[in-house]
Formats: C-alpha cells, structure tokens, sequence
C-alpha cells in the first residue's frame, strides 16, 4: 500500500497561511487578516504551494472547487473546529482536476431535501482517461460529514488515486447509496472515522433503505485505466447504528455483477462493528466477485439482527469466483445467542455458497453465541468448524446498553456524547466498547505471524506476550474512565 504522505493538524506552512471569511471577497481581497477572500475555491486557485488556507465562522453557500495542482500540498482548514459550514444544493465538494490538497476541519452537508447527488465527489478528469496525471494525494480529515439528501456523502471514483480518509465522523446517507463510495480508483486509505446512521436525529424519517457505510468496487471496467478498485486499505474505524436495507452490509466490496474482480488487493484491519441496533442487515462484511482480501483483527460484537452474522460471500450478474479471501484473528460475539438470527429466524454464521468463492482461508478468530450453540451450516462453504485454531469462548467485552450516537451538535459546540473532537468521539467508543476484561480470552491469544503490528487506537501489539485477538490491544496504554486522553486540542488527532 503507497503511503499518503500530508500536513496534519497544527503542521508548519512554509507558503504562508491566507484568510477565508464570510465578509471577505474575491475581487477586492487578497487573502489577508485585512482583506479576507470569499470562498474557498478561489482561494486555492490563488496561494501558492505548501500554504495554509484558514476559513474563518459561518454557514459558505455554493460548490467547492478543489482543482488547482500542489506538489508539497496546501491545506485548507476551518480556523475554529466544525464552525465553518460547508453547504449546497448540489454537490458540495469537488475535486477534479486537483492534487495535493487536505480538506480538514469543517461541518459539510446538503442543504435539505431536493438536493443534486453527493455531498463530495473526488475523480479524475485530469487528460484523457486512464492518464499517467491522475487527481491525487488528497486528505479528507477531521471533518463532520453528514445528510446527504441525494446519493453518496463521499464518492471517490474515475481513475483517482492516492486519497487518505482519515479521522471523519459520518452519518446519514440517502437511498441505496453509501457513506463512501470507492469506484474504480487505486491506494484509498479510510481509517480512524466513524460511521453510523441516525435520521432522527436530523430530523428525517428512517425507511430503511439505504446501502453499505462503505463499499469498494468497479462499475465502469477499463474506461478510466482501472480494471477493479485496487489496493484498498479500511483500518482502525468504528461502525454502528445500522438503519439500512436488509440487504446491505457496515463493508461491502463489489456490487456491480461485472465480468471481472471489482476489488483486488484489499485490507479490512483493526475496525470495531458494534451491533446495538435493532434493524436488520444482510451481514456485517460481504464480498461479490472480488479477491486478494484480507479482513483481520476486527471485531463484531452486539445483537446485530442480520441473516449472516459475519460475512456474505457471493457472486452476482456476471462476476468470477472470489479468491483468496482470508480471516485472520478476528472476534465474532453476539452476546444473546442470536448470532445472525433475524425476526425469528435460525442462527447462521456465514452465507457463502459453494462454488463462489475459490481460495479461502479462516484461520485463529473467537466466536461466542451467549453460550448457545454457534452456528454451522453443512450447506456452506465457510464454518466456525473450518477454524482448527478457533477460540469459542466469552470475550467479555462490555454491554452496548446506554450507548450515545456522537452526532454533532452545532448548538452546544460539542458531539453529543460530549467529545469536543472526532479522535474523541472514536477513543470513546473504543474504551467504552472494545476494550476486553483483563481475563479475557482475547488477550495473547492472536497469531502473531497474520497480526497488524498496531491495534485500533494505533498502539503497538506489545502488550502482553503475543498480540490479543480482535481489534483492541490491552496492556499497552491508559484507558480513561470517559472514553477521553489527555491532551485533545484540535478537531482531529491521531487516531
């Protein structure tokens, strides 16, 4: 996987740093304390490389053009954490034609119902399709995004490449759409964010319809230079709260039914999926024609009505066979002994038909079912009974009775669990709901040589004398009693 390499929070701007405001303007402004410019676009038309963009208070109406070229990269930033209002109509964010640019800070979402599709929207547009200049080296951080009226909140499709997607809060996407979609792109990174969904809370009705938080796949075949997204990395994120259709799942890779691998060279790693809602999902990972996935050091934990508890592997429309497809140390725990049970219906563990999935392997995971039986299936092609090395046992996390969804509450300045930044909101979940009893069987009992070598939180797996199973490492720093650390000050921080 090709590292991203961008200015974080607080970073040194040896290009200066220029004024955004909502008093400012275009025409007669040039970026200064003095004389502010009026929007973003413009702004990144006009700086120079390795500068700092500052957008001060207030609710920016129109698009946001990201589309100048930066080789040391620029940053754009809202000078006060999320106070900085991003809104449209219509897509909000674009980037096109650009290159080197961090988009961090702000509050973004449609403006309500009517709205164009997409919140934000990155492809490549740069030179004939399937170019060697590709739109890239793009940061998405620190941002609330959320309430897409109108399909994705992000897209990422078209040839791009190099796009880091780290430390977001998401919630609330529209129709059979996702939260992120990645389309036929290269080196994508999404880690460190939080998704979940809570129409209510904006106000909106929950129909239960729409798609996975994210998906990777490839809908237009070589017309971009990109046969199947490729090297796709999902790590150290935490999913919950589903409100979505019964057929769609927290990771979904591939969707399309097309004739070749959607997705190829895929690293699911380190995510928490808690499972607190009652509404039911199809499972909690699914792959459809995909390969060379490795979906390790996660953990599934909660009732999570769904009608397979862990994993759906499949093929549709015109897709090859999966292959090479691997679980590594992983925890599967439903608590009530209803481990993939829906309305009523039989436990299962796996919906994965014979003869769709080639390679496999499922090696050293923990599976517990309240004490019932865990489920196994003749009729399938993967089962907990495949697992030589399997762990089945109580891990003793906590309950997820009392848990708050950490949307964003403009008018107290605060998420509504009380975080002040998105690296709080996703600490608190971690400590709150993946962190282990010390007696767990999860502690040291992982295999080192299929391991990441950190956990969700970024810790190293030195805890102990070998790495714990599932995505939390214990051991190896302080927990506190709020889900918070000392030293929070910026809207994001790592991770």
């Amino acid at each position: 996987m090709l590292a991203l390499a961008a200015a974080g929070p607080g970073s040194a701007q040896t290009g200066g740093t220029y004024l955004v405001a909502t008093t400012g303007s275009d025409t007669t402004g040039n970026g200064s304390a003095g004389a502010p410019w009026a929007t973003i676009g413009h702004a990144v038309d006009e700086v120079p490389d390795d500068s700092l963009i500052l957008v001060e208070p207030g609710t920016y109406h129109g698009r946001v053009r990201l589309d100048a070229v930066f080789t040391a990269g620029i940053t754009v930033r809202s000078a006060e954490p999320f106070q900085a209002r991003l809104r449209h109509t219509g897509t909000v964010v674009t980037c096109y034609y650009g290159q080197g640019i961090t988009l961090e800070g702000f509050d973004i979402a449609h403006t309500g119902p009517g709205a164009g599709a997409l919140v934000i929207q990155i492809q490549d547009l740069i030179g004939a399709p399937g170019g060697d200049d590709r739109v890239g080296r793009i940061v998405i951080r620190g941002n609330v995004l959320h309430d897409s009226y109108n399909n994705d909140i992000l897209k990422i499709n078209n040839g791009a490449e190099q796009v880091l997607v780290e430390g977001n809060v998401f919630y609330n996407q529209e129709g059979s759409d996702e939260h992120i979609d990645i389309n036929s792109v290269s080196d994508v990174i999404v880690q460190d964010n939080v998704f979940f969904n809570d129409f209510a809370g904006s106000g909106r009705t929950n129909t239960n319809d729409t798609s996975s938080f994210i998906v990777v796949k490839d809908s237009n075949g070589a017309s971009d230079g990109i046969v199947g997204a490729e090297r796709i990395t999902v790590r150290r994120n935490v999913f919950l709260n589903w409100e979505g259709s019964t057929g769609s799942n927290f990771v979904l890779l591939g969707e399309d039914g097309n004739s070749f691998h959607e997705a190829d060279e895929v690293v699911i790693e380190n995510n928490l999926m808690l499972g607190n809602s009652g509404n039911t999902m199809r499972a909690s990972f699914g792959v459809k024609g995909c390969r060379d996935v490795v979906f390790r050091a996660n953990t599934v934990v909660g009732d999570l009505p769904s009608y397979a508890f862990a994993m759906r592997l499949n093929t549709e429309g015109s897709n090859p066979p999966n292959d090479e497809i691997a679980f590594f140390n992983n925890v599967w725990s439903d608590p009530t002994g209803t481990m993939g049970a829906h309305g009523g219906g039989a436990n299962d563990f796996s919906d994965t038909p014979p003869g769709q999935t080639l390679g496999w392997e499922l090696d050293r995971n923990l599976y517990f079912n309240g004490g019932a039986a865990i489920p196994d299936d003749p009729s399938e092609l993967i089962n907990p009974s495949d697992d030589l090395n399997r762990v089945v046992a109580d891990p003793r996390l906590p309950g997820q009775t009392g848990l708050v969804l950490p949307r964003w509450v403009p008018a107290s300045g605060l998420f509504a669990d009380g975080s002040t930044t998105t690296g709080q909101v996703k600490r608190r979940l971690v400590n709150l709901y993946a962190a282990p009893a010390g007696d767990s069987p999860l502690v040291d009992a992982a295999d080192p040589t299929s391991a990441p070598g950190e956990d969700i939180l970024g810790q190293p797996r030195t805890g102990g004398v070998g790495p714990d199973l599932g995505c939390f490492e214990t051991g190896v720093g302080l927990i506190f009693a709020d889900g918070f650390e000392s030293g929070d000050a910026q809207q994001w921080d790592s991770p």
